[in-house]
């Protein structure tokens, strides 16, 4: 039991260290705690979740840093791009954005619909333009009302609302790491600044889940070698 205790403890000790060197940046002051927390999509990976609107010129700026950044993510990282939605043309964006993620169009069709709005002043607010753009960009009729109009893109939309709602995003761009922390450039200070709080947030979560692994290492140990002792 005694050599249980010590190993426990040294995790800890472990875990606090990692994550004491991970956290250069203040809970409240230069993020926000999400509370409760919202469920990432996939649990085994650490989401880096961008709220974003195309319409946003702000988010417009932000994109390039974004992309340069995406390149330099670990495999256990998951970017997940999320409209936020706030009114009717927000909504409609959203429809495009799960669209173009249907249609399997990719990063190219993003730089399109954000080099309509903020370039050429095409804001994209009736079916006929934002069908005609993605005419531009060798889409069909058809394949584009096929995924536009579709069942599938309105539940994602939904689905877009709530996690904007859990996660209380009140401006665009905003990020959230591993559904816990909101970082937005009002606390960050700059877009650049957010990425670098987004990076020493996801090593935080990083040390958190390897020590975890450890403790439940340790734990399993020590219960075989009770086992072994009793026997």
């Amino acid at each position: 039991m005694k050599s249980f205790i010590k190993m426990m403890c040294v995790v800890s000790f472990a875990l606090c260290a990692s994550i004491s060197a991970a956290e250069e940046y203040v809970a409240g002051e230069d993020y926000d705690l999400i509370t409760p927390p919202f469920r990432t999509a996939n649990p085994d990976k650490i989401e880096v979740r961008e709220f974003f609107w195309y319409g946003c010129g702000h988010c417009f700026t932000f994109e390039p840093l974004l992309a340069a950044w995406k390149k330099t993510l670990a495999d256990d990282v998951d970017f997940q791009p999320s409209p936020a939605i706030w009114n009717a043309p927000m909504k409609t964006h959203a429809k495009v954005f799960f669209a173009v993620e249907a249609l399997g169009l990719g990063d190219s069709m993003h730089r399109a619909i954000f080099q309509a709005m903020h370039v050429d002043r095409n804001p994209l607010t009736t079916d006929a333009a934002i069908l005609k753009l993605f005419k531009s960009q060798g889409v069909s009729e058809a394949d584009f009302n096929r995924a536009y109009k579709s069942f599938g893109v309105g539940a994602q939309v939904g689905k877009a609302e709530s996690i904007m709602r859990e996660a209380k995003i009140s401006g665009t761009p905003e990020l959230v790491v591993a559904g816990k922390y909101r970082i937005s450039t009002r606390k960050a200070g700059s877009q650049a600044n957010m990425l670098k709080i987004a990076d020493a947030l996801v090593e935080k979560e990083r040390a958190i889940n390897t020590q975890a692994v450890k403790a439940a290492k340790v734990s399993m140990d020590a219960s075989d070698t009770q086992v072994a002792a009793l026997n």
